[in-house]
């Protein structure tokens, strides 16, 4: 199982595209653990990652995309 972690905010206009991506390779792939995390709500997470700006992606811990991925590219990283 991988685990995705989606850094998104409410006020940030490309945070629903990079969770849809995510939930498009969870479709294609199914063994994904998809995690969505408001950085609003959860600062502590997104210190930890050292997340400055969202959307961001991290993949098994490691924080692999700023922004939000074509599928194409997300899939490759997976």
């Amino acid at each position: 199982m991988t685990d995705v972690e989606v850094f998104v905010s409410s006020t940030c206009p490309y945070c629903p595209m990079a969770v849809d991506v995510v939930k498009e390779a969870q479709e294609k792939l199914g063994n994904l653990n998809i995690e969505v995390i408001n950085i609003m709500d959860d600062r502590t997470k997104a210190l930890e990652y050292q997340i400055m700006a969202v959307p961001a992606i991290a993949i098994n811990g490691a924080v692999e995309f700023v922004g939000a991925p074509t599928i194409d590219q997300l899939l490759e990283k997976l």
